[in-house]
């Protein structure tokens, strides 16, 4: 019997490990949905379907997922309004470096460019928060343009639109199904007189000063060596704070709008500062001194500052060719002096909204956040919402090296926190998953 081309198209999700869709039933998604519940489920090692109330939910959900796991994750929206509204946790999926297909339904074929109902143009619109989009109009390309949007959503750690019109997802299929290209990713070495760059800056500086983000994920002891062996104090961007704040006696906090702690001091005060694997925004926290950059992207050295020593490479095979070219300083005068005021300000600024105020009306909310960080799991997941929680988050949960704690950080989305949520404790069914929402936000997506 003849295969229709919307099972071919889910056996592919299938073969790439997908476990589950996050979306809304509708007309022109039919045939996806069907093909899903064809396959029996997650619990017979089919794909799930996630019914969500609002396709934003369903987007941010897949982000979640994606990011928590670091595989590849789907959510689909019926044509016109049901996949537009998508868009918002598209953006801050592909934003996050999260790989996410999406599954954008379409009107007719022979209806699209007549101003149909609800005619939009997906391919167009999503262009801007994917790493690959595309229309498929046969169904002889359909399999390899599911092939290429995976590929390239695993490959780029990003989002890809799939625009697949109703009545191509109900034809026959009509072309092979393109072999998955399983692969793993390779570590960037750097170029070795990049790394002799960088150890001459270091050897050539009284003071040292580290400031790391996301990028240094699985080289937290490396990143803890280099600032043993120079005596530098480590600052971290939010987005860093999972991977660098704990077991970390070099803590110096966070600079920027969330910052606390002596970490603007800190990375103001050095004679070199190092930024490791962040491409942190904010251009008014970070000072014109002389600067260090290692980042695998390259398009993102010395974006945001004029940067002195620009390293292209990941972060963990940079320190191993940088380790044995570094010549230890021996004076901790500047380090201890940093620790000192990190010390003075998280007990005065910090520490002074969560003591001796266990009786005091309203209740803080740093309290709360104080004793949410006490009492839940060791391996808890967080999702925080922009604003006020991420706040609250940024300086009261503390990471322990097994705990997580994501939210809308590049993209600034509210809502965020509540669908984030659902979608890792879906990926992660045992453990615990706290959602700080804000008010505004919970009303917003309440019913997803």
């Amino acid at each position: 019997m003849a295969q229709e081309l919307a099972t071919q198209l889910i056996e592919q999700l299938q073969a790439a490990g997908v476990q589950r869709i996050y979306g809304i039933v509708g007309d022109s998604l039919n045939p996806i949905v069907d093909a899903v519940r064809k396959t029996g489920g997650a619990a017979k090692g089919g794909i799930d379907w996630i019914h969500v109330r609002h396709e934003e939910a369903a987007a941010f959900a897949a982000a979640a997922e994606a990011q928590l796991t670091g595989r590849l994750s789907v959510c689909a929206g019926s044509c016109g309004p049901g996949n537009l509204h998508l868009i918002n946790g598209l953006y801050d999926a592909n934003r996050s470096g999260a790989p996410v297909l999406a599954i954008a339904s379409h009107i007719p074929s022979k209806q699209i460019g007549s101003s149909f109902f609800q005619e939009t143009h997906p391919d167009r619109l999503f262009n801007e928060c994917s790493v690959y989009s595309e229309l498929i109009s046969t169904a002889e390309q359909a399999p390899r343009v599911m092939h290429s949007a995976i590929q390239h959503a695993v490959a780029l750690r990003g989002v890809a639109v799939v625009t697949l019109p109703g009545d191509i997802a109900d034809l026959e299929a009509a072309a092979p199904t393109p072999a998955p290209a399983a692969f793993r990713p390779a570590a960037m070495v750097p170029d070795p007189a990049s790394v002799r760059e960088l150890a001459d800056a270091i050897n050539a500086a009284d003071k040292v000063a580290i400031f790391a983000g996301a990028g240094v994920e699985g080289a937290h002891d490396e990143v803890i060596a280099l600032a043993e062996a120079v005596n530098a104090p480590i600052g971290h961007s939010l987005r860093g704070k999972d991977f660098m704040q704990y077991d970390n006696p070099y803590d110096i906090g966070m600079t920027g709008l969330l910052g606390y702690g002596a970490a603007a001091e800190g990375i103001e005060d050095a004679d070199l500062l190092i930024l490791l694997g962040t491409d942190f925004p904010y251009d008014q926290f970070l000072p014109g001194t002389r600067t260090a950059q290692v980042d695998r992207a390259a398009q993102k050295l010395g974006r945001r500052t004029d940067v002195d020593v620009a390293v292209h490479g990941d972060v963990l095979p940079t320190l191993a060719a940088l380790m044995p070219l570094i010549q230890p300083k021996k004076s901790r005068r500047f380090l201890d002096a940093m620790l000192k005021r990190h010390d003075r300000l998280m007990n005065k600024a910090v520490g002074a909204y969560t003591r001796k105020v266990e009786t005091k009306e309203p209740i803080h909310p740093e309290y709360a956040a104080s004793v949410l960080d006490q009492v839940a799991a060791k391996h808890a997941i967080f999702t925080a919402d922009t604003g006020m929680c991420n706040v609250w988050t940024a300086r009261y949960i503390n990471p322990l090296g097994t705990r997580r704690l994501i939210g809308s950080y590049l993209h600034g989305s509210m809502a965020n926190a509540l669908p984030h949520a659902i979608g890792a404790q879906l990926a992660y069914p045992g453990r615990q998953v706290v959602s700080v929402s804000g008010d505004g936000g919970l009303s917003m997506l309440l019913g997803s």
